[in-house]
C-alpha cells in the first residue's frame, strides 16, 4: 500500500501494472487519473504547492481509512506538485478489493477527499495573470456523502 507525493510525472500504465501484481486476493481493481484542465482556454500552467511531511501524513491517513472502511486488499494514491501544464496528470488513485462495489466506492471517496481536503494549494497561471484556486461548493457537497 502506497502514498506518494512527487514532482515528476508518472506512467499510469506502469503504475497500474505494478499495482495489479501486488493486489493479492483482489477480484476488482479501479483506477482513476486526474488531469490539469484548461476550462477557459487561457491556462499556461498550474502551480501546486504543499508542505512536505504534512501532506504525506494526511494522504496516508485517508488512504488507510479507505482501506479499512471498504476492506480493500490494496490502495495507491499518487499526487504531483510543482508546475504542471494543461493535459498533464495531477494525481492517480487505484483501489483493489474482493468485489467491485468496494473498489469503486473507495476510489470515489479518495478522489473526493483529494479534491476537497488534501493539503495542496493550486495557483492557475495564464494570459489573464495568476489566480489561487478556491474550493468549489460542488466538491464540498461530494465529500459530504461520505
Amino acid at each position: 500500500m502506497t502514498t506518494r507525493v512527487q514532482s515528476q510525472p508518472f506512467d499510469m500504465g506502469a503504475e497500474v501494472q505494478a499495482f495489479t501484481k501486488t493486489a493479492t486476493g483482489a477480484g476488482a481493481i479501479v483506477t482513476f487519473s486526474g488531469l490539469v484542465r484548461d476550462e477557459g482556454g487561457t491556462l499556461t500552467e498550474m502551480e501546486i504547492e504543499h508542505y512536505p511531511g504534512m501532506t504525506e501524513k494526511a494522504l496516508e491517513a485517508i488512504r488507510a481509512e479507505a482501506v479499512t472502511r471498504w476492506s480493500l486488499t490494496d490502495a495507491l494514491v499518487i499526487h504531483r506538485f510543482g508546475q504542471l501544464k494543461p493535459g498533464e496528470q495531477i494525481m492517480m488513485v487505484a483501489t483493489a478489493s474482493r468485489h467491485r462495489s468496494d473498489a469503486f466506492q473507495a476510489a470515489e471517496f479518495l478522489m473526493d477527499y483529494l479534491k476537497s481536503r488534501a493539503p495542496f494549494w493550486k495557483k492557475e497561471l495564464g494570459a489573464d495573470g495568476q489566480t489561487w484556486v478556491d474550493a468549489k461548493d460542488t466538491d464540498e457537497d461530494a465529500l459530504k456523502r461520505w
